[in-house]
């Protein structure tokens, strides 16, 4: 899940309330992955633990790790028999390695792109595989160059100029892979418009959700106005058929070691 981030503080009730579609359109990443029983599989950016658990449904073995320490307590309280551990993208070991590395909209909150792409490769067993999905070249750009435009208006320099997330191209993260030793097999770019559950405030909850950080520092009523501008901005483009839509782009890749 989106919940790696370092920057963001984690709300896993609003992620479970308001921005559940981010695990819920994973659910056809876990077909791709095909878990068999037996298979020892880690969900990389678990979350709050729902598609670990699906893939735990198949049969397989499965650790779930998270940078967030509330996303994984959140998680050991709605599925208590699987095993979740607090764990950075850039730095974990298993002595035991695995058959498969699983992550769903996590790998674009890691900006050390290469660290995490070696930890992949080091936990793997030979002939094990990735099996990825998150954020590609284009990801919400209207929502984010909205932000970044009102927060320079109102001189907020600084916060507009944060370098939040990596939105690689396919043929960028693919070469990234075969550096490092993998073999990619499956590699694609697509447009995925996501409805937000909100009409009335989805863009304002999409970015406390998942870009506050951009907001440090300012009063709650600063922090308003800006969403609030920001929303309305975006009203023309993002609000279709009563209902708010962020602009996603995604990667999907599969790789084996």
């Amino acid at each position: 899940m989106e919940s790696l981030q370092l920057v963001n503080g984690w709300n896993p009730a609003l992620y479970d309330e308001k921005h559940s579609f981010v695990f819920k359109y994973g659910e056809d990443l876990v077909e791709l992955l095909q878990p068999t029983k037996g298979e020892r599989i880690l969900d990389l950016g678990c979350g709050t633990g729902f598609l670990a658990q699906v893939i735990a449904n198949a049969g397989a073995e499965v650790v779930g790790i998270d940078h967030s320490v509330a996303m994984v307590n959140k998680a050991q309280l709605e599925y208590p028999r699987l095993d979740f551990r607090v764990l950075p993208a850039t730095d974990y070991y298993f002595e035991q390695h695995f058959d498969a590395i699983f992550s769903n909209a996590v790998l674009h909150w890691v900006l050390e792109k290469e660290k995490a792409i070696d930890c992949m490769y080091r936990n793997l067993n030979r002939g094990g595989r990735v099996v990825l999905e998150f954020g590609g070249k284009g990801n919400v750009e209207q929502i984010v160059g909205a932000l970044r435009t009102i927060l320079q208006r109102h001189g907020w320099t600084s916060n507009a100029g944060i370098a939040l997330w990596y939105f690689p191209s396919v043929s960028e993260y693919a070469a990234l892979l075969e550096q490092r030793g993998f073999e990619v097999t499956y590699a694609a770019l697509f447009h995925r418009e996501t409805k937000l559950s909100d009409p009335a405030n989805g863009i304002k909850d999409w970015i406390r959700m998942f870009g506050s950080a951009f907001l440090q520092g300012l009063t709650p009523g600063a922090a308003e106005e800006i969403l609030e501008e920001v929303q309305e901005s975006l009203r023309p483009v993002l609000f279709k058929n009563g209902s708010w839509l962020a602009d996603y782009k995604r990667i999907r890749i599969m790789a084996v070691k």
